[in-house]
């Protein structure tokens, strides 16, 4: 399924299609969260976060301008610099 198929399916409200992108990118989320928080409640928080945001917004995503693991990679990376002061 592509990137654009998928974000059709989450905006009409697939769990299914939530789980799918999970199961593909919630290890490389995870990884970088936990490579800039240290941390892996924060990591996991993070990640949590990540598709939260993903399933509530998901036109927020457009997938003429990247792929979908960039999308969820760069809110994880902006989310852990948050949580560690990065930036702030």
């Amino acid at each position: 399924m592509s990137d654009g198929d998928l974000r059709a399916r989450l905006a009409a409200g697939d769990l299914d299609a939530l789980a799918g992108a999970y199961d593909e990118h919630a290890a490389h989320v995870y990884g970088v969260a936990m490579t800039v928080t240290g941390s892996r409640g924060a990591a996991e928080e993070v990640t949590q976060e990540v598709f939260l945001a993903l399933w509530e917004r998901p036109l927020s995503y457009d997938p003429r301008l990247g792929s979908l693991r960039g999308w969820l990679v760069g809110r994880a990376l902006h989310a852990s610099a948050v949580r560690v002061g990065v930036g702030g």
